[in-house]
């Protein structure tokens, strides 16, 4: 019997020329590594790549667009696996390599889509850094392509794999909290001003016009490169996708265990945003302070985000400081039920109940691997915690909030269709524009 790579290998011999391998392997064995690549790996991907190294993971290639990236984030894949990676920057590349059983996607939001969709068809499995896409539709297309090509699709929304935001979702769920009519979602972190640097040069050996991918031409400019694109529209999707998203999804979590995981059951009708740049006086795009109110006709989903004060009177969270200059923090990351026999609070350390007489239990932290649950999905072929489509409705909730923040107004969705009810303003907002040649694969 052929062992696996060597009918991987028969099955890239036997392909179109041209065009990627759709290879649909059986499950990986049980004591093989899965053998990876990491496509982005400065902040957020680096983590990832060090946590599966951990976990019994293999990287095989490392692919991003700056030398100087490559250099450091190598040098640490090399020491934890001991064994240095080979180097690309080109990810088409990565995905015709037969021996990559899975990829990691760290890469600005505005590629996400499109690098998830060609690694699909290259018969890749994926773990895509959240948020998983950039609009409504590009999502709908990942989960597509997750299925026709029978693959295992993980969205790094970590929370969905530690056990006590699982006991926390699975007690509210339970009923013993009564009615739940309002679920508030909360972040804080003291953003730092990043200024309005000039125009300048790129990097030394950065390609970037292929950077900006399928975003507008721009001249280049640090407050669009590392870290800081997340706060422009062209590449990101506010701080709402970027942190907001961690307790969204806890808040959705929820909603689905009560209600069902299907998009009709868990997303909402009415959404209403307002905020703006109330903070900081620089160059962001994106609101630093800010308000979405998710009405699902029976019960309200709140988010807030505030970029200048913690919550000094409320349990502080355990989260680790971010490692950049700009991130300020620490980030507090919060989700709340509200019941008519109490009310639930989760944080990064615990969750607590406090009832309606004042008793207050306390549940410790208690850890858990999204990576390591990749990985014995890329074996067993099971979906992940946190499968393409449970990423995709959770990033849905950000998309929403964006759009109505965009339009200045409330909008009203059908959950069912996916579209905004005689709006075709807002429904010109499920997709974007890409230019060429950086658009999007069929699925």
């Amino acid at each position: 019997m052929q062992n696996r790579r060597a009918f991987l290998t028969a099955a890239g011999s036997a392909a179109a020329a041209g065009g990627f391998v759709n290879w649909n392997p059986a499950a990986v064995g049980a004591n093989e590594k899965v053998t990876l690549a990491l496509i982005g790996g400065r902040n957020q991907g680096r983590g990832v790549a060090l946590r599966a190294i951990g976990a019994g993971a293999e990287f095989k290639t490392f692919c991003d667009l700056d030398p100087a990236i490559l250099d450091k984030t190598g040098a640490d894949l090399a020491a934890a696996q001991g064994r240095k990676p080979g180097v690309e920057t080109r990810f088409e590349r990565v995905l015709e390599d037969k021996e990559i059983d899975a990829v990691v996607i760290a890469v600005p939001d505005h590629w996400h889509a499109r690098i998830a969709l060609m690694a699909c068809q290259a018969g890749k499995d994926v773990y895509c850094e959240k948020p998983l896409s950039q609009t409504i539709h590009e999502g709908q297309l990942m989960r597509d392509a997750a299925r026709k090509y029978d693959r295992v699709m993980q969205t790094g929304t970590q929370r969905r794999s530690i056990q006590h935001f699982k006991s926390a979702v699975e007690f509210v769920a339970s009923g013993k909290l009564g009615k739940v009519a309002l679920i508030k979602a909360w972040i804080n972190q003291i953003r730092i001003g990043i200024g309005r640097p000039p125009d300048a040069a790129p990097p030394p050996g950065v390609d970037y016009d292929r950077w900006l991918g399928a975003a507008p031409k721009r001249p280049f400019n640090e407050n669009r490169f590392h870290y800081l694109w997340r706060f422009f529209w062209d590449y990101g999707n506010s701080e709402i996708g970027n942190q907001g998203i961690h307790v969204l999804d806890v808040g959705i979590w929820a909603i689905q265990l009560m209600r069902g995981f299907e998009g009709s059951q868990c997303l909402p009708k009415r959404i209403s945003a307002t905020g703006g740049i109330y903070w900081l006086d620089d160059a962001k795009e994106v609101p630093d302070t800010e308000i979405v109110t998710y009405d699902y006709g029976d019960m309200l989903l709140n988010f807030e985000l505030r970029s200048f004060a913690t919550d000094y009177l409320l349990p502080h969270s355990a989260a680790p400081r971010l490692g950049n200059k700009f991130a300020g923090g620490p980030a507090d990351f919060y989700t709340a039920y509200y019941g008519a026999e109490g009310t639930v609070i989760a944080t990064d350390d615990r969750w607590e109940v406090h009832w309606k007489d004042g008793k207050v239990d306390r549940t410790a932290s208690a850890g858990g691997s999204h990576e390591a649950n990749f990985l014995e999905c890329v074996k067993s072929r099971k979906r992940p915690n946190s499968d393409v489509e449970i990423g995709r409705l959770s990033t849905m909730l950000c998309h929403l909030g964006n759009i109505s923040y965009k339009l200045g107004r409330d909008v009203r969705f059908d959950p069912k269709t996916e579209t905004f009810v005689g709006d075709a303003q807002a429904n010109q907002l499920l997709s974007k524009p890409y230019r060429a040649p950086y658009g999007l694969p069929g699925v």
